[in-house]
């Protein structure tokens, strides 16, 4: 295509296909060209890039904007959010994520991730306890959702006795309940309250947690608003929590039906490091880059998108493009990972990064190491994975060991 071409209709998608194998909808959208107009699940129009080279340089392209003031009315914007919750990350450019991201860098310390490891461990081996003995379980339900919880709330200082309530919030926010159609929005208002709350004990009494460091962090005389404070607690639960149970749970599924693979890592836990950059280019838990709004007309793959247009960038697209990664569709833990998407690329590059790669880590090593003999417990056509266009992930995986 050439700078001039702007594609007739939009490219249609069976939601249920979608959903169900998102890796050969976006093979044929890749082959069929760069980019294209789409219609999401949601119904709302977006533009989808799916080759690799276009997307790893969009994520980087400044004039790709991600705050949603430069969006056309009537595009995807993505979850709606409290003004209090919506000051995060995920929606700012410079300067304000250059200011906020160097004030959280203090805090959100190499260190601070390290020291984590041991509880971490702790935690994985207390699920792994109770299910051992029981020779089944739902390797989401009992292992991949409760661990990252479990570590969120230990790095943000959150009580022992709030953390049913905190997962359940989380849960309903996760997994919304067809039967209660508000909650997710109760939950957000649960967790908006909590939340202020509980910065409010942290400045009262300081402890050895992140939520602490970020209230005292400060750069000369600039220092994170009550409404950043909230934001970023926001996002690294929601985000950390999410992402994370999706990536232990895909990456369980994809080393099961590769038993080789399966096998060569039972062998060799040291690899394990390595392998989690391959099972996040394979399957990530983030098909989609979060979404993006071109401050002025921009030509993406020789594609003219107008400003203010929803950009979608495919990362499930990129990753199993065979323009940048030989045999994509085949699980190869020997495979070079340097290079994958699924943390993100350029300025705003994941920045719990280091501690998403832990918790894989961590988490699947204890699993090889405790539960000999596992095998799915179901045909692998039986396995369901949530309806979403956002998110790539099982909404059970059960198993016997």
């Amino acid at each position: 295509m050439d700078a001039s071409t702007t594609p007739s209709a939009p490219a249609a998608v069976d939601p249920a296909e979608l959903f169900a194998d998102p890796y050969a909808v976006y093979a044929r959208l890749r082959e069929a060209g760069p980019v294209h107009r789409f219609t999401g699940t949601d119904g709302l129009p977006a533009w989808l890039v799916t080759r690799y080279d276009d997307v790893r340089q969009a994520l980087a392209d400044p004039r790709l904007s991600l705050d949603k003031a430069h969006a056309k009315p009537g595009g995807y914007r993505g979850l709606a959010l409290p003004p209090a919750l919506d000051a995060n990350l995920l929606n700012m450019d410079p300067p304000d994520h250059t200011r906020i991201r160097r004030l959280v860098s203090q805090a959100f310390t190499p260190r601070r991730i390290a020291r984590l490891r041991e509880p971490v461990r702790r935690t994985a081996d207390a699920l792994l306890d109770a299910v051992a003995p029981l020779g089944r379980a739902d390797l989401i339900a009992d292992y991949a959702a409760p661990l990252p919880i479990a570590v969120i709330c230990e790095l943000l200082g959150v009580a022992e006795d709030d953390r049913p309530d905190f997962r359940s919030w989380t849960d309903a926010l996760v997994v919304p309940d067809p039967a209660r159609p508000d909650g997710a929005r109760e939950a957000v208002r649960a967790l908006l309250a909590y939340f202020a709350g509980l910065l409010a004990r942290k400045r009262a009494e300081p402890a050895d947690d992140l939520l602490s460091a970020l209230i005292a962090v400060r750069d000369e005389e600039d220092r994170l608003s009550e409404d950043e404070l909230m934001s970023l607690a926001f996002l690294i639960l929601f985000a950390g929590y999410e992402n994370t149970v999706h990536l232990i749970g895909n990456a369980v599924l994809a080393l099961l039906l590769d038993p080789p693979q399966l096998a060569a890592l039972r062998a060799d836990p040291a690899r394990t490091g390595a392998a989690v950059e391959e099972l996040l280019r394979y399957d990530g838990p983030v098909p989609l880059a979060i979404r993006r709004f071109p401050t002025e007309d921009v030509t993406i793959g020789g594609v003219a998108v107008p400003a203010g247009e929803t950009v979608l960038l495919s990362l499930a697209a990129a990753h199993r493009d065979p323009r940048r990664f030989p045999e994509p569709d085949r699980l190869d833990l020997g495979r070079d990972g340097a290079g994958h998407l699924a943390l993100g690329h350029g300025i705003h590059y994941c920045i719990g990064a280091p501690l998403a790669r832990l918790e894989a880590e961590i988490a699947l090593t204890a699993l090889l190491d405790r539960l000999p003999g596992l095998a799915l417990d179901v045909p692998v056509d039986a396995l369901r994975h949530r309806p979403s266009m956002r998110t790539r992930g099982l909404l059970a995986l059960p198993v016997r060991f």
